[in-house]
């Protein structure tokens, strides 16, 4: 009989400890948080389920921030952030936690560095009262590819699907805009970190609405443009818009909202040619001028110069002409 209690101990130990997990309810107490990291192929985040009995804010972070960098021995993830970099500490000032690495931040790779952001959004912004990330390396602010300061980031900075499925993976975008005279179109490279259940092409037409980021860039669609659906079939890019997109108040030219949207999907190589209806209806015309029945292609015409924009110059006659 002592065996069999000793042999009934081990199994009920045995059973609690697989058993602990998401799937007990949380003790009196407890606050449950997600800690990202990336998968084994180091191109998507992984969450991981960890339970708090903390509620001092200086202590959440000091927690968050130690599972964050060490990842538990059982898991099939990597540390978003890489062992070279430093972490060097944070600061809070009302709802934004600033936090400081070395120079090194910056030597990651830049697809991994964009993960390691987004994962110290999600992981940190969870904490009560912290609504906002500001990454320094070194003593510098985070820069952007293109030269600008990252700012301060939200977890709804990084696009997300409806269905709040925890898989991200980056993307590298080229998505065109136009300048002040709103009569060509100029490139902006921009990555972003995106659920793998959204289509590229929905991030690009979604990053498109958001609007340029690169001075002297102006938008081509109004920020109150509504994509209704968006799908892919034999290259051919089918997008629905509501009422809404016939009536772009910006001052550019007609083509210019068209191949905006042209012209950055057919950076992709799953997209030849696009096909744009509104409310389901085809046949209606953008402004009054271009009909909507048609597939429309890329189109190099309507391109400017790489940096005239970036320049922030507007064009002379000779060039208009």
């Amino acid at each position: 009989m002592k065996w069999l209690r000793i042999w009934l101990t081990i199994m009920a130990a045995l059973l609690l400890a697989g058993c602990k997990g998401k799937d007990l309810p949380l003790e009196e107490g407890e606050a449950l948080y997600q800690v990202y990291y990336l998968n084994s192929a180091m191109n998507r985040l992984a969450p991981w389920e960890y339970r708090i009995r903390e509620e001092d804010t200086d202590l959440l972070i000091q927690e968050l921030m130690n599972r964050f960098m060490k990842v538990p021995a059982d898991l099939d993830s990597q540390a978003a952030l890489s062992e070279k970099v430093a972490y060097e500490g944070y600061k809070q000032e009302d709802m934004v936690l600033y936090l400081y690495f070395d120079s090194n931040y910056t030597s990651m790779q830049s697809c991994r560095e964009i993960l390691c952001r987004t994962a110290l959004v999600r992981t940190l912004t969870q904490i009560p009262g912290i609504d906002y990330i500001s990454i320094y390396s070194g003593d510098q602010p985070l820069m952007d590819m293109n030269g600008m300061p990252v700012g301060i980031l939200s977890a709804t900075d990084f696009v997300d699907s409806i269905s709040d499925v925890n898989a991200y993976e980056w993307a590298e975008l080229t998505l065109y805009f136009t300048d002040e005279t709103g009569e060509k179109l100029f490139a902006e490279k921009r990555k972003v970190v995106h659920n793998i259940n959204t289509s590229v092409e929905k991030v690009i037409l979604e990053e498109l609405i958001q609007g340029p980021e690169q001075p002297g860039l102006e938008p081509t669609l109004d920020s109150g443009t509504r994509l209704l659906n968006v799908s892919v079939n034999e290259n051919v890019c089918y997008l629905n818009f509501d009422g809404g997109f016939l009536n772009n108040p910006l001052e550019v030219k007609d083509y210019i909202p068209i191949y905006s949207i042209v012209n950055s999907l057919s950076e992709r190589s799953s997209v030849n040619r696009v096909q744009i209806s509104i409310n389901g209806e085809q046949n209606v015309r953008f402004r009054d001028s271009i009909e909507l029945n048609a597939m429309f292609e890329r189109n190099l015409d309507y391109i400017g110069e790489t940096g005239a924009a970036a320049a922030d110059t507007k064009p002379s006659k000779e060039q208009e002409e």
